[in-house]
């Protein structure tokens, strides 16, 4: 039986996705996964070292990643309405931030290359921090405002904090595609038809999470035990939809359309490889 290494975050939508592949809820296909669970930046980082075999990242990552990991096409996170949000304490508008600090959840993730996109001055001020504190840098006035993921979408309003804008809602706007956040790729060494398999089991652990939804829950409650149920239900029917079981067409353009956009403006290099294998 062969061994991959398998890199995802604690969030909910994962611990659901991957439930029941790492735990052989499916037939697996004569393979194993060993899950390696960590906050989706130091991933990033992980894959740019080539450290794991299949992984989730960023798209932002992937855009540098082209020609040595490829895209798969199930158990990403894509869709409406779920993008990074900008929050601060006070009640600015984007124009009142220019020069003000704001802390992101690090250089790779697909929430800074957003807010790349929409003004590239933002990228001259900003503060690294984990994900999961910049709420709370926010409210003790740490930083000016905030790029906030994952399930802080659900929580800002209980530090106080105001949306500014939703990097998200307007990519939907300037774009009318959904917003590509975060996807699961591997390595292009592994063989066009060991990828293949991989795919399809991801595939199959997705549908055998969203047929049997109650299983996987004391999985996801190790890794968010600070979570309500509430907000980890909300967090799983944000972030896993039909994009998730597959990318489909809209999504494929969403994704070639951020790197053209990222490319042109120098955020990510230039790349000719096909992002599928």
């Amino acid at each position: 039986m062969k061994t991959l290494s398998l890199g995802y975050s604690p969030c909910p939508n994962d611990t659901f996705i991957f439930y029941g592949l790492v735990h052989a809820k499916i037939d697996t296909d004569n393979l194993q996964f060993k899950e390696i669970l960590l906050d989706v930046e130091t991933l990033n980082q992980m894959a740019v070292k080539g450290e794991l075999d299949i992984t989730k990242v960023s798209f932002n990552a992937f855009g540098n990643l082209r020609d040595k990991y490829c895209l798969l096409r199930s158990g990403g996170a894509l869709g409406r309405g779920c993008g990074p949000l900008v929050v601060s304490l006070k009640g600015y508008e984007m124009k009142d931030l220019k020069g003000k600090k704001i802390a992101i959840p690090g250089r790779m993730t697909t929430a800074y290359l957003l807010l790349q996109l929409f003004d590239p001055s933002f990228k001259d001020n900003v503060k690294i921090m984990a994900f999961s504190d910049i709420m709370d840098a926010v409210k003790k006035g740490e930083v000016d405002a905030g790029l906030v993921i994952h399930e802080s979408r659900f929580t800002y309003r209980s530090y106080g904090l105001k949306k500014v804008i939703d990097l998200g809602k307007w990519w939907e706007e300037e774009t009318g595609l959904p917003i590509p956040l975060g996807c699961i790729l591997a390595k292009r060494t592994l063989g066009t038809d060991l990828i293949h398999r991989i795919s399809n089991l991801i595939k199959k652990s997705v549908i055998f999470a969203m047929s049997k939804r109650n299983e996987p829950k004391k999985y996801i409650k190790k890794h968010s035990q600070e979570f309500k149920d509430s907000v980890i239900d909300a967090h799983i029917n944000l972030y896993v939809n039909d994009y998730t079981v597959d990318i489909g067409e809209d999504g494929v353009m969403a994704v070639r359309l951020l790197f053209d956009m990222a490319e042109k403006k120098g955020i990510i290099k230039k790349s000719s490889t096909p992002i599928f294998i």
